[in-house]
């Protein structure tokens, strides 16, 4: 509805709620968890923006559902087979697709598609998955810009932790000099286990696994490319850069060996996986590796599947945020913080 419509809807005294219609795409945890407490927040949409937010459609590889009348929780429970794809998405009327979909860094797949298509057509998009956004993320920087539609994914850059926002927001006033993450939960409490306990890296991952927090396969956390991708968000979404995986030095921590803890323990250094950016002669410059700290140092400090960030910057000095929260929820919040802020740039009565 356009400005003029709603003044004179309300000049006749009719009091109208703009509708606000969102799809998911990738039903999964992550994407049912959204599902499910975007449901729960409609009176929140109404009463802070005064907007009617509605699910009008929902998908995972095979199957879908689509209502432009907003679906209920209780209809999620059983999609219809064949409702799935960029198409079905983008014939739902949805103005705003939330990406949640399994992660391919090759392909970019299955969520490129469905953003290639969406922010083509001027949709907004959120995405909670990395693959797109490390295989394809210029691109997709460019398609949107073209379009006139917002891009925004806090959910792929370490979910419920800041990172993006607080560059592209709270430390707007500097310029960024040096970034240190420590940004994948499950290398985080393995690290921290060894160093804390002294047991080995296979009985760490052992009790990941047996907790539900670590792949069968961990090889993509435990090597170091879930960080690399993620500081590559962090690097070209939130400070501009074009990197890409090339561009990075990456390791894990899949070959610490007992005599490495010892050694650690009996220097009283702690060990964590970081991404880190460094500024060096007006370039930036990227790698993912194991660094160690002193007991009295923030990174020190973040344990089991806890995150931090650490931001330098040349005159707002350091900031450090550390964080976590239970997933799928945490990251499924981190999707809905970006809902809020597209809602008040482009939606929400002035």
């Amino acid at each position: 509805m356009s400005g003029v419509e709603r003044a004179r809807q309300d000049m006749m005294g009719v009091q109208t709620v703009p509708v606000v219609k969102v799809a998911i795409a990738g039903f999964g945890g992550v994407g049912r968890a959204t599902a499910d407490l975007l449901l729960s927040r409609r009176r929140r949409y109404r009463e802070h923006y005064g907007l009617d937010l509605r699910l009008v459609a929902a998908c995972g590889s095979r199957s879908g559902l689509a209502d432009p009348a907003g679906l209920e929780p209780d209809r999620l429970d059983t999609l219809t087979p064949g409702l799935t794809g960029p198409d079905f998405v983008t014939a739902s009327g949805a103005n705003i697709l939330i990406e949640a979909g399994p992660s391919d860094y090759r392909t970019g797949g299955p969520g490129l598609a469905y953003l290639r298509t969406t922010l083509a057509a001027g949709i907004h998009g959120i995405v909670v998955s990395k693959g797109a956004l490390v295989h394809s993320g210029g691109a997709l920087r460019d398609m949107a810009r073209q379009s006139g539609a917002v891009l925004r994914m806090s959910g792929a850059a370490a979910a419920a932790l800041p990172t993006i926002d607080l560059i592209r927001h709270s430390l707007l006033g500097g310029t960024v000099l040096r970034v240190e993450g420590i940004l994948n939960a499950t290398t985080n409490f393995l690290l921290d286990a060894m160093i804390a306990r002294g047991i080995s890296f296979d009985e760490a991952l052992r009790e990941a696994q047996a907790g539900g927090f670590a792949e069968a396969d961990p090889r993509n956390d435990t090597e170091g490319w879930d960080t690399a991708a993620k500081l590559l968000i962090i690097a070209n979404f939130g400070l501009g850069l074009d990197l890409t995986m090339a561009d990075l030095a990456v390791s894990g921590v899949q070959d610490v060996s007992p005599d490495d803890i010892a050694a650690w323990r009996r220097e009283g250094l702690v060990p964590k996986l970081v991404g880190s950016l460094l500024r060096e002669n007006g370039e930036m410059h990227g790698a993912v590796g194991i660094r160690t700290y002193p007991p009295d140092d923030p990174f020190a400090l973040v344990s089991g599947k806890n995150k931090a960030i650490r931001i330098t910057t040349d005159a707002m000095g350091e900031t450090v945020a550390i964080g976590a929260g239970t997933e799928p929820l945490a990251t499924a919040a981190a999707a809905l913080k970006d809902l809020e802020h597209i809602l008040i740039a482009r939606y929400a009565r002035s």
